[in-house]
């Protein structure tokens, strides 16, 4: 490279950082409806190279990355540079929209209160409180039935973290399920359908932070101001997947019937005979979540920081709001909310108006610091060591930190090239607008099937599903179905997933095969998908409202599990016989 070359070089990349901020300070909604008209289908190239790579790579942090550098290029075709210095720019502009996002307050508040509530929850498991209350549960099974829905009780109460669910629960549960010869098949089914699911619907858990994160930034890339967390509240009754998928466990376990190869697994192991190696593989235990050695269990070690977390939550969230509205100009909202400060429409007008992310870390920060006085007080760690804990639990959810991050910027950067801009010009007039849910659903599925990931597949998803519903049907309750499909599709997928870190970690806090913890949920997760879609997603598209479409939801699930499911109490020769050319006798 001659003298010149490199003088004008090192002089663009002095410039791109006065070059690339001021861009964004102009109207960047005209700049996304000139790009997708430039670019035309060459917009959906960052999406789709993402989407493409997440099934190749199976890294959705390394398809993040790209489809966010393959848009930052595109934005620097045509500049007149050459294809170096379009690369140099490209990846200076992916630096600058990460340091963007992390500079957002808000988005500062979502990746603090996602570290913090992890810190919390390793300090309740080394101090005993989470595994105090997993045993006090176990003592009160006394048969296969109640066995089940008492694990099904456990997984919602842990309802903070997808990963304590199963160190949590698998590990206390698996003798109480052994003693009652129930197939560690269906605890890893029971540890995994009460993980992901229920953490995804939680208001205070690891996920909230990604999930009202995303829906927040969507939101503001099509210029429509919502209350991030009021929108996910209302995406809680069409979670379709998530509510059907934890009432199967209920519905199989008190009408005791099993399908598919579960069936298989329940039968062998209510006989109490010899289980081949499949079925009676001990696996390595996890201790993550270990209590300290030596600590006395004590379930309000677990009680007091959970309880403090929640009960301050809502304290933050009504201070927020309530700050928030005096400090406006709406005179009417003042004097009403002045005027009875804590009347259930006070209450709603001031959660509507908080700053979730400020309120959530103010919550999780508290938490932390009661949580490490108990350990002090109660003598199991020092201040010193309980920052330690603290800080290990907030190790385990950097990659969350990260894929935020990322899926932000390729939120930008899909804004920016006019992604959905060329998408809602090209779907919305030939797309039923009633199918979109259930296309979403699918989607987002496939994805987060293909990744392991339920993360990586909503920051791929949101950014696209809400512009694009809201362009069909600007109706706010169309759009709300539409994002719970993102939510509840990623979901779905990411519970079938064999590379699923929730679905490994379920195989092996059960103590079961992996494959077969993978074989025997899918036919449950599939029929459960599938009622999603059909009573769910396709009349809650045609604006039938949840309160009419759940509960024939539900009814369509128990009704199905009475109807395909066959009783496993019962002694079915036809089926012995079938297991005998297996080499399974009784």
């Amino acid at each position: 490279m001659n003298r010149t070359k490199f003088r004008t070089l090192m002089i663009s990349l002095a410039l791109v950082f006065m070059t690339v901020v001021p861009t964004f300070a102009q109207d960047i909604d005209a700049i996304a409806k000139a790009n997708a008209n430039k670019y035309g289908i060459i917009t959906i190239i960052p999406p789709l190279l993402a989407i493409i790579l997440a099934f190749i790579t199976k890294n959705v942090v390394v398809s993040l990355f790209l489809g966010v550098f393959s848009g930052c290029f595109i934005l620097q075709v045509g500049s007149g540079n050459n294809i170096l210095l379009n690369i140099v720019f490209s990846f200076l502009d992916f630096i600058n929209r990460a340091l963007t996002s992390l500079a957002d307050p808000w988005n500062a508040g979502i990746l603090l209160q996602v570290m913090c509530i992890g810190g919390v929850i390793n300090l309740v498991g080394k101090m005993g409180g989470a595994k105090a209350i997993a045993e006090a549960l176990a003592d009160k099974a006394k048969t296969s039935k109640s066995a089940q829905l008492i694990s099904c009780l456990m997984g919602l109460l842990v309802f903070f973290d997808d990963y304590a669910n199963s160190l949590i629960v698998g590990p206390i549960m698996r003798p109480v399920f052994d003693k009652m010869n129930i197939s560690r098949q269906k605890l890893a089914f029971v540890i995994d359908a009460t993980a992901a699911p229920v953490a995804g619907l939680a208001i205070i858990s690891t996920w909230i932070g990604l999930e009202v994160g995303l829906i927040h930034d969507s939101f503001k890339s099509i210029n429509v101001d919502v209350d991030a967390f009021g929108v996910f509240l209302q995406t809680i009754p069409y979670r379709f997947y998530n509510i059907l998928i934890i009432l199967f466990i209920v519905a199989s376990a008190i009408l005791a019937r099993e399908f598919g190869p579960m069936r298989k697994a329940e039968y062998i192991s209510s006989r109490k005979h010899l289980i081949s190696s499949d079925y009676d593989e001990n696996l390595e235990e996890l201790d993550d979540m270990a209590p300290k050695e030596g600590v006395v269990l004590n379930v309000w070690n677990a009680i007091i920081p959970i309880g403090v977390l929640i009960l301050s939550a809502l304290v933050a969230f009504y201070y927020s709001g309530y700050s928030a509205i005096m400090a406006g100009d709406d005179k009417e909202l003042i004097r009403s909310v002045n005027a009875s400060m804590f009347s259930l429409i006070s209450i709603k007008d001031c959660f509507s108006a908080a700053d979730a992310s400020v309120a959530l870390f103010q919550s999780a920060l508290f938490a932390s610091i009661v949580a490490m006085l108990m350990a002090k007080i109660k003598k199991i760690y020092t201040i010193s060591e309980s920052i330690e804990v603290w800080i290990d639990g907030m190790k385990t959810l950097m990659i969350t930190g990260v894929i935020l991050i990322l899926a932000w910027s390729l939120s930008s950067v899909i804004k920016e090239v006019g992604t959905a801009k060329y998408m809602i010009h090209y779907l919305s007039g030939s797309l039923p607008p009633f199918l979109l849910p259930s296309i979403i659903f699918i989607l987002g599925a496939i994805i987060s099937f293909s990744t392991g990931t339920a993360y990586g597949t909503m920051g791929i998803l949101m950014p696209l599903a809400i512009p694009l519903s809201h362009s069909i049907n600007p109706d706010m309750a169309y759009v709300i179905v539409a994002t719970s499909a993102v939510l509840t599709g990623a979901i779905f997928g990411d519970h079938c997933s064999p590379i699923s870190d929730t679905t490994i970690l379920s195989s092996m806090g059960a103590g079961c095969n992996h494959i077969e913890h993978v074989n025997t949920q899918m036919p449950y997760s599939i029929f459960t998908a599938a009622l999603t879609i059909v009573f769910g997603y396709i009349p809650a598209g045609l604006g039938v409202k949840f309160y009419i479409v759940l509960p024939i939801a539900i009814v369509a699930l128990f009704v199905g599990i009475r109807l395909i499911g066959k009783r496993t109490d019962v002694d079915d020769p036809e089926f012995e016989a079938k297991l005998a050319k297996e080499g399974i006798t009784f």
